[in-house]
């Protein structure tokens, strides 16, 4: 039985949106095998936060969750088709609807070629006399990490109890489908609608990627070289000119997604005076170079 995720996170069960992600991204940053190379630990570690952020992260999976909790609507040791992946019936959603033995008998011989047996899920034994119908597409999710959305690659999805490799291509998009044919139940095709997952560092922009670089106040002023990560795992030096603000992009032309770029985007982070003397200091700085920074904003 994996945790609870709520516990894995360290937030409470009333936590918001923005809490859980911030949560999550501080503990992704910290246990990324990137910055742990080697740990096994620190990875086990990683996807049980994955794991645990592709459950609350999203607001119908969190409610699915609190309402069901891990067993899910199918607790109770009643395997079968939908067991660990969710099928969707006609009129009720996934799981925990009534379905009277008659609907349920016509819905299982759509999927398995009109040959159904329902005698243990009835308490009744009946197969239809007609011959095997094509079974309509199935239709589900699943959550992508966001390099391998980004960069293509392929993805284990366990479907039925089976280990279904996804090829996922690079740049695909959020909501975006892939088709697997004959996958699903009763050689049904399924198409499985694409959720990316956050990454601790980059944020996507379309096909661009947004990375949020924090400088000192004294490289903002003076101007300075620093080192940014990239997609692809290298590091590259980009030029800070002097007297940049806050807020600030330097392009990275070509380092995003499927040719898009990548933004660093500069954050400055402000020390507060330690003595007197600091005091002093930018006090003489402020008089030797005086702005104006808000003359002319909107509110003016």
């Amino acid at each position: 039985m994996p945790r609870d995720p709520y516990e894995v996170l360290g937030v409470s069960r009333d936590a918001s949106d923005d809490a859980i992600k911030k949560a999550y991204r501080k503990l992704a940053r910290d246990h990324h095998p990137d910055r742990n190379p080697g740990d096994k630990q620190a990875e086990a570690k990683f996807k049980e936060i994955q794991d645990a952020y592709d459950t609350l992260g999203d607001a119908k999976k969190r409610a699915h969750f609190e309402r069901f909790g891990f067993a899910g609507p199918h607790a109770g040791g009643q395997d079968g088709p939908g067991a660990g992946f969710h099928w969707g019936f006609p009129g009720g959603g996934s799981g925990g609807a009534h379905v009277d033995p008659a609907q349920a008998e016509e819905i299982l011989s759509q999927f398995f070629g009109g040959a159904a047996e329902t005698g243990d899920m009835f308490g009744r034994r009946s197969r239809s006399g007609r011959g095997r119908r094509p079974a309509g597409p199935v239709e589900s999710e699943f959550t992508v990490p966001f390099l391998t959305a980004a960069q293509g690659g392929v993805v284990s999805v366990n479907i039925d109890s089976r280990q279904v490799d996804v090829k996922v291509p690079a740049g695909i998009a959020e909501g975006k489908s892939l088709r697997l044919q004959g996958q699903g139940p009763g050689g049904a095709d399924l198409h499985l609608k694409i959720r990316i997952a956050a990454h601790p560092h980059f944020q996507r922009d379309g096909n661009d990627i947004i990375l949020e670089t924090p400088i000192t106040f004294a490289e903002a002023v003076l101007g300075a070289k620093i080192d940014v990560p990239t997609l692809d795992g290298s590091k590259l030096s980009v030029k800070i000119p002097p007297g940049t603000s806050s807020g600030a992009r330097l392009r990275l032309r070509g380092k995003g997604i499927a040719g898009g770029d990548q933004y660093v985007q500069l954050k400055i982070v402000v020390p507060a005076a330690g003595d007197e003397r600091d005091r002093e200091l930018i006090e003489e700085f402020a008089r030797r170079h005086p702005q104006q920074p808000r003359t002319g904003a909107p509110w003016d």
